[in-house]
């Protein structure tokens, strides 16, 4: 850890910024010093992306200062902060599927010769930093070809070949396994024993609390307290950045399971062709699909919503068979999907709250002259806001400038208007903080007790562990078994994940 005493690297201070005349950040401070990890948490809203963005030169402040080693400078681009050696990582992808592994890392600074692009220097310099990082990626692979989670790796290579001095990591894990995420870390330690300053925003606390030499916390666009490696503690953090206690965020209550709603025969994806699987999940019932990154989860629910073509299944949706071959099928049954990627699935970004929130029901609003029914979309868009506690200016404000948790709020509530009895949640809670993730627990319990049969897919053990009342564990797309709520624990789940026990299948 570096000297307390020493000069920051990085200096903050009094910075500002408004959108349409509302404060994202008023007055906020923070200083980086060389050789740390300095984590920067908050609940989404909170003014963290803002910040970011502002060093990376993305957008500009409206007021304060900015000094780098003692120097006041102006931050005006993405390229002035490159120079200045400030790179961030963004928590999207901000990849091209259509280029290859080492013209991605090399994007916008490639190396020349004789005013020729060195394609081979290129090759050669991004395979040595995708050793640093342990990625087993050949760097003329398509972008394209690579999961989700390599992708994201790919993108914490390019920001580490700058040679850096600051690197801005905006949610790194999100879509990383257990495995890629320990790399990610290790890495992280390199790069702090070599004097290279780490900004790391994290929802996931337990990371920052391992990582972590000093922790910011904002809310509301304020500085709401700092914590010094010795004082940082999951309690502390929570309470500074929520301001209120979440004793009870995992609270659940007892409510009536009855008779099954979704009936699933047979199902092939076409990712493991050669594994049919049978399950049901019954009216008020919440039932998790567990396993490892790749043991086939996301492909169950989507085949299950129409998305992705099956090779033979049989769904029955409250006692009657349906064909489900797209998602207006699915939606025709009763059933309703939140993807695992809000924005590039779930949302249309450049729409705002109501025109999003009435998309599933384009049909449902129509009038016999083919026109909308407007009133019936902004009635829909009211209910939905106030119930989910969506935070705007106005249902008319464009879902991009939302954060991160209301955007997961307004894709929730497009499906909760056309009132489904079965509802797919993908990865409900990725990305958004502690705060939003509670009031999303708080609706899977509501819509449990109303009688709707919930099916969803997560990557936090202790989210599965809390939320559900059966499990349903997978491996290289078999289900290798089940748990009921009274046989839950981490042990149990990871033994049915790799494989290694298939004792309680069923």
């Amino acid at each position: 850890m570096p000297d307390a005493e020493s000069q920051p690297l990085l200096d903050v201070r009094g910075v500002t910024k408004k959108y349409f005349g509302v404060p994202a950040l008023a007055g906020v401070d923070l200083s980086v010093r060389a050789g740390e990890v300095h984590a920067v948490i908050g609940e989404n809203g909170a003014g963290k992306s803002t910040l970011m963005k502002i060093l990376a030169g993305v957008t500009q402040p409206n007021g304060g200062q900015i000094l780098l080693e003692g120097r006041q400078v102006e931050i005006d681009s993405a390229q002035t902060a490159l120079q200045l050696g400030i790179a961030m990582i963004h928590q999207e992808l901000n990849l091209s599927d259509n280029l290859n592994v080492g013209a991605n890392i090399f994007l916008g600074r490639e190396p020349t010769r004789r005013g020729i692009i060195d394609f081979a220097r290129i090759q050669h310099d991004a395979q040595k930093s995708l050793d640093l990082i342990g990625l087993d990626v050949s760097p003329r692979t398509l972008v394209s070809d690579l999961t989700i989670g390599k992708q994201q790796m790919v993108e914490i290579v390019k920001a580490i070949s700058t040679d850096a001095k600051i690197i801005i990591m905006d949610e790194p894990t999100s879509s990383l396994s257990q495995h890629e995420a320990e790399h990610l870390f290790e890495v992280i330690k390199q790069l702090r024993d070599r004097g290279v300053a780490i900004i790391y925003i994290s929802h996931r606390l337990a990371e920052v609390n391992q990582l972590a030499d000093r922790v910011t916390v904002l809310r509301d666009g304020e500085l709401a307290g700092r914590l010094e490696r010795e004082e940082i503690d999951h309690d502390r953090m929570v309470q500074l950045m929520v301001g209120r206690d979440l004793s009870q965020f995992y609270a659940r209550r007892d409510h009536e399971i009855t008779e099954p709603v979704l009936t699933v025969k047979r199902l092939r994806t076409s990712a493991y062709p050669h594994h049919a699987i049978d399950f049901q999940v019954r009216a008020g019932e919440m039932v998790s699909l567990a396993g490892l990154v790749g043991a086939g989860r996301t492909e169950v629910l989507r085949a299950l919503f129409g998305v992705d073509s099956t090779l033979g299944v049989e769904i029955s949706v409250s006692g009657r068979v349906r064909s489900i071959e797209n998602p207006r099928d699915a939606i025709a049954a009763g059933l309703a999907l939140v993807p695992e990627d809000r924005k590039q699935q779930g949302l249309i970004l450049e729409m705002g709250i109501r025109q999003n929130i009435g998309l599933a029901g384009l049909a449902r609003h129509r009038r016999k002259a083919g026109f909308l029914n407007f009133g019936r979309e902004r009635d829909d868009s009211a209910q939905m806001s106030q119930d989910l506690r969506i935070k705007a200016t106005n249902d008319r404000q464009l879902t991009q400038h939302l954060s991160g948790g209301n955007q997961q709020k307004v894709v929730i509530g497009k499906w909760l208007a056309m009132k489904p009895c079965v509802l797919l949640l993908d990865e409900p809670t990725r990305g958004v903080d502690i705060g939003a993730k509670q009031e999303i627990y708080r609706l899977m319990e509501q819509l449990a007790e109303q009688g709707v049969a919930i099916l969803f897919v997560s990557s936090e053990m202790e989210e599965v562990l809390s939320m559900s009342d059966r499990v349903l564990v997978m491996h290289e797309g078999q289900i290798t078994g089940q748990l009921a709520r009274g046989e839950l624990n981490e042990e149990a789940i990871m033994q049915l994940a790799t494989g290694r026990d298939t004792a309680l299948a069923s």
